[in-house]
């Protein structure tokens, strides 16, 4: 999904990757709206040869995504809002402030969980609260999170580094468990850009904790390194939660995957796609 973002009248490209759920933004017209600069590209170089590390980071970290160039779909390179958070700093602007201001009114809030992880969990904590969760829901929600996170972490130290691989795995453990992709789910879920574990049931929330609690543990014990060797566990650990789902299904006579949601009553849901 591609938009137009517009900053003290500067527009600035971005796409909305719906399978990771992550924003990217065009390198180029964040320059350009930060420097005024009439050659923004040639800005950019200049500033990748001056400051070598951030040439690196940029080379390193910053996709090309493609947007919508005049009048054209072309690859444009392009940053999440860690990397533009990073980018913005290395630019002598006095902008920069206000920019890091306009992104997080936006709904960027990572810019924040960067700077400071503990206000970040307060706010996501009053934001569900906002929202009408109750507060069982929102400690599941809280420890699914950690266990999430280290499960991330292990897959780092074992090799993991690209955005698109941490894509694959978490959507073979859900596929395993549930039965469906995580964009199927989505779907069902009637969700777009909304993160899908925000609008998981108490259920869900504790069976994608169990299948990434057992994949993490799995690859631990089998020291697995490498994208092959942790789809294997990620295969292995959604199993593990696929048998208790299904367990539980039969004794209760009701399916743990859903396709109820949070959203308002004006948002309709999709019929949820059989389970294999």
């Amino acid at each position: 999904m591609d938009a137009i973002k517009v900053f003290e009248d500067k527009k600035v490209r971005s796409h909305y990757d719906t399978d990771n759920e992550i924003w990217y933004f065009s390198i180029v017209d964040i320059v350009e709206a930060l420097t005024d600069s009439k050659n923004p590209t040639d800005y950019l170089k200049k500033i990748r040869k001056r400051d070598v590390e951030l040439g690196s980071y940029i080379g390193t970290n910053c996709p090309q995504v493609t947007m919508l160039t005049n009048g054209k779909k072309r690859k444009t390179l392009a940053g999440n809002v860690e990397n533009i958070f990073r980018i913005v700093q290395s630019i002598p602007s006095p902008k920069a402030e206000p920019f890091k201001q306009w992104l997080a009114k936006v709904g960027y809030e990572r810019i924040q969980e960067i700077q400071d992880p503990v206000q970040s969990i307060d706010r996501a904590r009053e934001n569900w609260k906002q929202h009408g969760r109750s507060e069982k829901w929102i400690q599941q929600r809280m420890m699914g999170q950690e266990t999430r996170n280290k499960l991330t972490d292990y897959w780092k130290e074992a090799g993991i580094e690209e955005k698109n691989e941490f894509a694959i795995l978490t959507n073979i453990i859900h596929q395993e468990w549930t039965g469906l992709s995580v964009k199927e789910h989505k779907e069902a879920k009637g969700l777009k850009s909304q993160n899908l574990r925000d609008h998981m049931s108490e259920a869900e929330l504790i069976f994608t904790a169990l299948a990434e609690l057992s994949t993490r543990q799995i690859a631990e014990n089998d020291e697995a390194k490498g994208i092959i060797e942790n789809a294997v566990a990620s295969k292995k650990g959604g199993a593990v939660a696929k048998n208790a789902r299904v367990e539980l299904e039969q004794q209760t006579g009701k399916n743990v995957v859903t396709n109820e949601n949070f959203l308002p009553p004006a948002d309709e849901k999709k019929t949820l796609p059989r389970k294999k």
